[in-house]
């Protein structure tokens, strides 16, 4: 497989920002990870499914919900995301990659029993942590961990 293109970047801060980006563990995704544990939820952090070649931020293997916490930028939001303005023919389809890779990703998920939730960066932490929560203890088929008496949901 031929090596992509990647162009350099067009200032020494555009370099830094774009090293600051974490890959996982970021921002956003620590928030919604601390509020998710705050609400008597456990979990694994970046993770694949068992048998499957997804990678995904929050897994909630026994009801088979996983999350993703995509950025506005990266994923295309539609409320969020900008047109790059330097070097628009490298990030523009960059971008649209990743949207298909998502929907590719879900795809897989779904056909393996698994609920894919993307939360957009720019959520409420606390909404979706609500949101996530529903869903888990819906699709949960274990109302508490192991030990009955802690309470403690996935």
């Amino acid at each position: 497989m031929a090596k992509s293109y990647v162009p350099w970047p067009s200032s020494p801060h555009v370099r830094s920002v774009m090293q600051a980006n974490r890959k996982a563990h970021s921002g956003p995704e620590l928030k919604l990870r601390s509020a998710i544990h705050g609400l008597g939820l456990r979990f694994r952090a970046v993770s694949r499914p068992a048998g499957l070649r997804v990678v995904v931020d929050i897994l909630f293997p026994r009801s088979k919900v996983a999350v993703f916490v995509d950025g506005c930028y990266w994923h295309g939001c539609p409320s969020h995301g900008t047109t790059p303005k330097t070097n628009p023919g490298y990030w523009i389809p960059k971008i649209e990659r990743t949207r298909r890779r998502d929907q590719l990703n879900d795809e897989v998920l779904r056909q393996a029993g698994w609920e894919p939730i993307h939360v957009w960066e720019h959520e409420s932490v606390d909404g979706a942590a609500q949101r996530i929560a529903a869903t888990v203890r819906m699709r949960s088929t274990h109302k508490t961990d192991r030990s009955s008496s802690s309470g403690v949901v996935e």
